[in-house]
């Protein structure tokens, strides 16, 4: 245990949220979403987990260390449902609510259709699997940045 750092978060998934840098992505998904051959093709190169955890519970343990980007609108982004792209599952909203919490403001995510999302997350820096079983738990988040002490 750290002091200070959420025990949801483990030895991996600290190690690459710490070694991303500005504008690297990072996909957080559920259990459907094919991620240990997505995981393959990123720049981490495999998978890393959170498996006893929902989208919005891993959401709130990521973004209690991780700097969301201020400086473009795909800071964080959602799968679009097929065939309703306006629709936000139950899941999403969730995550929708720690992102907002975390900022400290409303800042909506994006919707990314399905195959365009599956392209974003080949380019991430990682994946990381949550235990999430309801459909359309698949986030993209962009690192941001944190500034000098003042």
């Amino acid at each position: 245990m750290l002091k200070g750092i959420d025990p949801r978060l483990n030895a991996e998934v600290l190690g690459a949220l710490r070694a991303m840098g500005h504008g690297d992505t990072l996909v957080i998904a559920d259990t459907n979403f094919p991620s240990d051959s997505i995981a393959r093709q990123t720049v981490l190169g495999s998978l890393l987990r959170m498996d006893n955890l929902t989208c919005g519970q891993a959401m709130e343990a990521v973004l209690s260390v991780f700097p969301l980007d201020t400086f473009v609108d795909d800071f964080a982004g959602r799968m679009e449902v097929v065939g309703d792209p306006t629709a936000v599952p139950e899941v999403q909203r969730e995550v929708q609510v720690e992102i907002d919490r975390a900022e400290g403001r409303p800042r909506p995510m994006i919707g990314i259709e399905r195959f365009d999302f599956y392209q974003r997350a080949k380019g991430a820096y990682a994946v990381i699997q949550t235990g999430e079983r309801r459909f359309y738990g698949c986030f993209i988040l962009r690192k941001g940045v944190i500034p000098p002490e003042a």
